[in-house]
C-alpha cells in the first residue's frame, strides 16, 4: 500500500472522501515525515497541533457529508504568505518573532476549503534568490541526488522550500510566489509541477512584496492535476488588492482533460540561446514533438525582445524592492537594533537584518530610482517591458495558442557551485522565466525527463491572458507522455 504522505493530492482528496483513511492520520504522516526530513530544511517552522485540529474539523465534516473541495488535505505554505498567529518572516532576519493578526487572501481561502496547515516554508530571504541560499534560516537542500554523488544541490529559488517539500512528500502541495521564475524553476529543478497564474489571477493581499508589479502567487504540487485543483481555490477576485482581476475562477481541473487537437504552439527562436546544453535542445524537441503527436501544430514565432528581458527585468525589480522594502525600519515589528538616535537605530535595524542579497538589490534598486539615473534606467527598462508585452501579443494575434520553451538553462546545481564574485551567473537561472512576469501572463513548468546525471529537467508553457487552461492540457499531454518522475530514493529519511 502507498504510504499516505506518497499519494497525489487528488488520490488524498477520493481516499478521504471513500473514507479509507481519516484527515488526522494523513496529517500525522505528513508530520512524521517532516520529523524524518530535518535534514533538508524545507519548512522554517511546523505547526503539527494546529494541523491535527483541523484535521479533526476535516473529519467532523466528512462525516457529517458536508465536505469541502479540499477537505483534510496538507498542504505547506511559503513564509511569504501572513499566516494569522503563526510566525511569518520572509526568510529574513529582520522580521524575526513577527506573528501577524491577519491571514493572506490566498491561504484564507486555501482553509475556507478545509485544506489542512503543516507549517512555513523555507524560501530565499524576501523572495531574492534562485537558489533558496540566502535565507537567514538556514539553507534549503534538495531532495535529488546526482547519480553516485552524495553532494547536496540547491532545490532552485526562491520557493525553494515550497518545492521541495513537494518532491520529498512532506505535504501535498503548496503555497509559492513568482516574481521572475520563483515557481516554475524550482519545480523544474524538483520535478514538481509548478504554475505562475496570469498577473491579477490571485490575491496579493497578505504577501510580503517583493516587486509589486510582478510578483503573483501559484501552487506548486507532484501533478498537473494537483495543481489545477489547487488553483482552482487559491484563485478569485479580492476587492482588497487593486491588480486583483474580478473575473469568474474556471474550472481548471476539468480542462487538464480537453487536450491539445487543434492547438497551435508556437517555438521561440530567440529561446535557443547561445551554450544552450544539448540535452535540453533534445526535451525542447522532444516536447514539440509529443505535442504534434497529440494532435497540435508546432510553428516557429519571434519574440525580438526577448535578449534585454533579464536586464530590464534585473532593473525593475530591485526598484520596487527598494520601495517595498523601506517599510522594514525596526519601529513597529521585527527585528530592532537601538542606535544613539532614531536614524542610527534605522541603519542598524537594515543593516543587521537584511542579508547581503537584500541589500545588493536595494542598493541597485535605489541607485536606478535615483535622480539622474531614472531616465536612464527605469524607464527605459519599463519601455523594454512594454515592448516585451507586444512580442507575445503579436505571437498570440498570429493564431498561437501557447509557447513552449525550456523551463531552466540547466538542472539543479550543488549547494554553493554559484557563489562566485558575479551574481549575474545566478541571474542567468531566469533566463526563460522573466518574460512571462515582465508581460504579465501565465507559465506552467511540468517535468519532462532526467538529464545524464539523473536530474530533472523541465518544460514550460507560456499561455496567453488568463487562459491557463489551455496551460493545463497543454500540460498534461506532455505529462501523459513524460511519464511522472519520482525521487529515486529518500537519503534522509
Amino acid at each position: 500500500m502507498t504510504a499516505l504522505n506518497e499519494l497525489t493530492l487528488a488520490e488524498a482528496r477520493d481516499g478521504l472522501k471513500a473514507k479509507d483513511f481519516s484527515a488526522r492520520e494523513i496529517a500525522q504522516a505528513h508530520l512524521d515525515a517532516i520529523d524524518r526530513a530535518k535534514a533538508l530544511n524545507a519548512y522554517i517552522v511546523a505547526t503539527p497541533d494546529r494541523a491535527l485540529k483541523m484535521a479533526e474539523v476535516s473529519d467532523q465534516k466528512i462525516a457529517k457529508g458536508e465536505a469541502r473541495p479540499l477537505e483534510g488535505l496538507p498542504l505547506g505554505i511559503k513564509d511569504l504568505f501572513a499566516t494569522q498567529g503563526v510566525h511569518t518572516t520572509a526568510g529574513s532576519k529582520i522580521l524575526e518573532g513577527f506573528e501577524p493578526h491577519y491571514e493572506s487572501n490566498v491561504s484564507s481561502q486555501l482553509w475556507r476549503d478545509g485544506a489542512v496547515m503543516l507549517g512555513k516554508l523555507n524560501l530565499d530571504e524576501f523572495a531574492m534568490g534562485s537558489s533558496n541560499e540566502t535565507s537567514a534560516y538556514g539553507k534549503t537542500i534538495s531532495p535529488w541526488r546526482r547519480q553516485g554523488s552524495d553532494a547536496p544541490l540547491v532545490p532552485g529559488g526562491s520557493s525553494g522550500g515550497s518545492a521541495a517539500a513537494v518532491a520529498a512528500h512532506l505535504c501535498l502541495g503548496a503555497t509559492a510566489t513568482d516574481t521572475g521564475g520563483s515557481i516554475r524553476q524550482p519545480a523544474a529543478f524538483t520535478g514538481t509541477v509548478g504554475i505562475k497564474p496570469t498577473y491579477g489571477r490571485c490575491s496579493r493581499w497578505g504577501i510580503i512584496a517583493y516587486a509589486s508589479s510582478l510578483d503573483q502567487a501559484g501552487p506548486i504540487a507532484r501533478t498537473v492535476q494537483d495543481c489545477a485543483i489547487l488553483l482552482g481555490s487559491m484563485a478569485g477576485h479580492d476587492p482588497r488588492d487593486t491588480t486583483s482581476v474580478d473575473l469568474p475562477v474556471p474550472d481548471f481541473e476539468a480542462a487538464i482533460s480537453r487536450g491539445v487537437k487543434g492547438l497551435t504552439i508556437g517555438i521561440p527562436k530567440e529561446y535557443r540561446v547561445e551554450g544552450m546544453p544539448a540535452e535540453i535542445q533534445r526535451l525542447w524537441d522532444q516536447g514539440a514533438d509529443w505535442l504534434r503527436e497529440a494532435g497540435a501544430t508546432i510553428k516557429e514565432i519571434s519574440l525580438p525582445h526577448t535578449q534585454y528581458a533579464l536586464p530590464a527585468y534585473y532593473i525593475v525589480a530591485p526598484a520596487e524592492a527598494s520601495s517595498n522594502l523601506a517599510r522594514y525600519d525596526g519601529v513597529r515589528y521585527g527585528l530592532r537594533v537601538p542606535g544613539k538616535d532614531i536614524a542610527g537605530m534605522y541603519e542598524n535595524t537594515r543593516a543587521a537584518g537584511f542579508g547581503r542579497e537584500v541589500k545588493r538589490r536595494i542598493m541597485i534598486g535605489t541607485y536606478v530610482l535615483s535622480a539622474g539615473y531614472y531616465d536612464a534606467y527605469y524607464v527605459r527598462a519599463q519601455k523594454i517591458r512594454t515592448l516585451i508585452k507586444r512580442d507575445f501579443e503579436a505571437a498570440y494575434a498570429s493564431g498561437v495558442d501557447a509557447i513552449l520553451t525550456p523551463a531552466t538553462p540547466s538542472a539543479a546545481f550543488g549547494i554553493g557551485e554559484m557563489a562566485s564574485a558575479d551574481p549575474v551567473e545566478m541571474y542567468l537561472n531566469d533566463v526563460f522565466t522573466v518574460t512571462v512576469n515582465m508581460a504579465g501572463l501565465p507559465g506552467i513548468s511540468v517535468p519532462a525527463g532526467l538529464d545524464a546525471q539523473g536530474l530533472p529537467l523541465g518544460l514550460q508553457l507560456i499561455g496567453r491572458p488568463f487562459d491557463e487552461e489551455t496551460l493545463f492540457a497543454a500540460a498534461q499531454t506532455i505529462e501523459n507522455a513524460a511519464g511522472r518522475i519520482t525521487l529515486p530514493k529518500a537519503w534522509w529519511a
